[in-house]
């Protein structure tokens, strides 16, 4: 299984359980060389120093992806945002972000969020049923994000659309729908917030708390965002606090019924529920690969790269090394300490961490204190994408 496994050419199933495979490269080559002369990494300790290094491992993308997107709306945009470049941009964009979302900030958000979790849990009751994808999980970091860039509630409908698009088009391999919806996406999106930037040009927000007015005005007396800059970073926080605090929310409930002893467990000691959080996001990672590329030679364990080598960073399975985690492959809801790396590491550790920890202790919270016996009505879909774990569907009942 290590030796023949190739990313652009995967196993059928491989989506539905990737954890034997990357078990496999793990313990047989965590540095393990690909056919196209990438490598494919697993080991926990050589991802976190990978991160850790931003000079020998860069996250810049134009190289990587001017072959595979060409001159496109997809390469535009992720050669601009935050998350798939290097300094000074990555330092000027995340300063701003994250003086947005300070600790204040988001704790500001907390009564609201308690309200919708709480109505989107009364709606499925009073149908006897729903989607936890469509129905809750997608729903809330829809409206968190939608409030943070202070977005029109009536306007917001295609934003989980344009999300699943352009994430989808960071697969390995693309198909040909794959890559035209991704760019139709980008073009969609851009062209609301320019319209968007423009109306709040002429009426801003509180920089303190509306995300989209810091980003137009910049650090004072400092450098500001060109246009562009500013289009693309505001449809990667879209992005970055969409899919993953999605997955997080549907991957911790679908856990909890697959590890009914620790649903129980939670049940009966709310008071986990930040440790379960931690153990979600380790257990099934939403994001499930990163990517760097060495700008110099590089040592990764015992193996010598040489300078523009592609690497892929395993972030699920590192989470699932038994070298830094005991039952690595057993849910464990108290489990206690869990320095995981869902939200990556070094300079490119989640700017939005504290948030999509809020929106997950709140939504599985009370969903599980309110329904601790919710159970599926059908069978889940997956996603089947392989970056980004998670579910399409997820029917239940609730009792």
């Amino acid at each position: 299984m290590a030796a023949q496994f190739d990313p652009r050419n995967l196993p059928a199933g491989f989506a539905e359980n990737p954890y034997p495979y990357y078990d496999a490269l793990r313990r047989f080559a965590p540095v393990h060389e690909c056919p196209d002369g990438s490598y494919f990494l697993t080991a926990y300790a050589d991802i976190l120093a990978v991160y850790r290094d931003t000079v020998a491992f860069s996250s810049d993308k134009k190289k990587e992806f001017g072959p595979k997107y060409g001159d496109t709306p997809l390469f535009e945009h992720h050669t601009t945002s935050l998350v798939f470049n290097d300094p000074p941009l990555h330092t000027r964009v995340r300063k701003l972000i994250v003086g947005a979302m300070t600790p204040r900030a988001i704790m500001r958000t907390e009564e609201a969020l308690v309200s919708l979790v709480d109505r989107l849990i009364e709606s499925i009751a009073a149908q006897g049923g729903g989607d936890l994808i469509d129905d809750f999980a997608a729903a809330i970091p829809v409206e968190v994000i939608g409030n943070l860039l202070d977005i029109p509630t009536e306007e917001r409908a295609p934003l989980r659309e344009w999300s699943l698009a352009i994430l989808g088009a960071l697969e390995p391999v693309l198909s040909a729908e794959q890559e035209a919806r991704g760019n139709q996406a980008v073009s969609e999106f851009s062209d609301y917030l320019r319209d968007l930037i423009s109306c709040r040009r002429v009426s801003p927000g509180d920089p303190a708390t509306d995300v989209l007015t810091r980003l137009i005005n910049g650090e004072a007396g400092g450098e500001q965002l060109t246009e562009t800059e500013l289009i693309q970073n505001c449809i990667f926080i879209l992005n970055a606090g969409h899919e993953t605090t999605t997955n997080l929310i549907g991957n911790g409930l679908y856990a909890l019924m697959e590890w009914p002893d620790e649903r129980s467990h939670l049940a009966a000691a709310p008071d986990l529920i930040s440790l379960a959080v931690e153990e979600f996001l380790r257990f099934e990672s939403s994001n499930q690969l990163g990517n760097r590329i060495t700008t110099q030679p590089a040592m990764v364990g015992n193996t010598q790269l040489s300078p523009v080598t592609p690497v892929t960073l395993c972030i699920g399975a590192a989470n699932r090394d038994p070298a830094v985690f005991e039952k690595p492959g057993c849910l464990d809801v108290s489990r206690s300490p869990n320095k995981h790396l869902a939200f990556g590491g070094g300079a490119h550790t989640c700017a939005g961490l504290s948030l999509a920890r809020l929106e997950g202790t709140i939504a599985i919270g009370r969903l599980i204190a309110r329904f601790p016996n919710y159970a599926l009505a059908g069978e889940p879909k997956r996603s089947g994408r392989v970056r980004f774990r998670g579910f399409l569907s997820m029917p239940v009942v609730l009792s």
